[in-house]
């Protein structure tokens, strides 16, 4: 997908859920080429944030907007659009289907939105290299662990050549080394002009992003 030098613009967000306010007005401009860390104690919406910034999720009032076009609005989810515009989604838990190898879960998404077989195998090859799963693509998803299934999760992310990625947790269960190389790819997506936001508990984490904010209670405030 091409890089767009486009702001990802969320403007007066509101998400209730089941009577309970998940999250409470919140705006964030991130522009192209911006490194943000989201951070927060659990509970406290980031990942309801994520999904709605991601066009999965529809607010209960406010507006995602993003390459001129609304991908979130009460009563509006589009996350088709959304992906077709290059915002791409690295989820909590990864959600790797199981059936398939940690390659196929890389190339299969990038065939989906019409790159050709070729280029989503190559990109796939330098994703798994990337996230240092080269000699790991062929396993089964159920015969990776924890962290190298991240990985993988991390690496379809980083194939699909977003102008936009949105990782949640994305440094969960791996260790210092792997950790330091996973959000230097993030910094590098981001300095190749892409909008960055990663939510993350983990404080060194999001000392290296170029801007923090935290949410709690569902409010958001900017850190630095």
């Amino acid at each position: 997908m091409p890089r767009a030098p486009l702001p990802l613009d969320a403007s007066g967000i509101t998400v209730e859920l089941g009577g309970r306010r998940i999250l409470d007005d919140v705006s964030l401009l991130l522009a192209p080429g911006s490194f943000t860390a989201l951070t927060g104690p659990s509970g406290a919406g980031k990942t309801t944030l994520l999904w709605v910034l991601a066009g999965a999720l529809a607010p209960t009032s406010g507006t995602v907007r993003y390459a001129g076009r609304p991908v979130a609005a009460p009563g509006l989810a589009d996350r088709d659009l959304a992906s077709r515009e290059g915002v791409v989604m690295v989820p909590q838990g990864n959600t790797l289907v199981a059936p398939l190898t940690g390659r196929e879960n890389i190339v299969v998404p990038m065939l989906v939105l019409g790159v050709t077989a070729e280029d989503a195998f190559t990109r796939a090859e330098l994703a798994l290299e990337a996230v240092r799963l080269g000699e790991s693509g062929n396993h089964l998803v159920e015969e990776l662990s924890g962290g190298q299934q991240q990985r993988v999760a991390v690496g379809r992310g980083l194939a699909l050549q977003g102008s936009v990625l949105l990782a949640d947790e994305p440094t969960s269960d791996l260790d210092a080394d792997t950790r330091e190389v996973i959000v230097g790819l993030l910094a590098a997506e981001a300095a190749a002009g892409a909008v960055v936001l990663m939510a993350t508990h983990d404080s060194w984490c999001a000392d290296q992003a170029d801007a923090e904010y935290h949410l709690d209670e569902g409010r958001l405030t900017r850190v630095r």
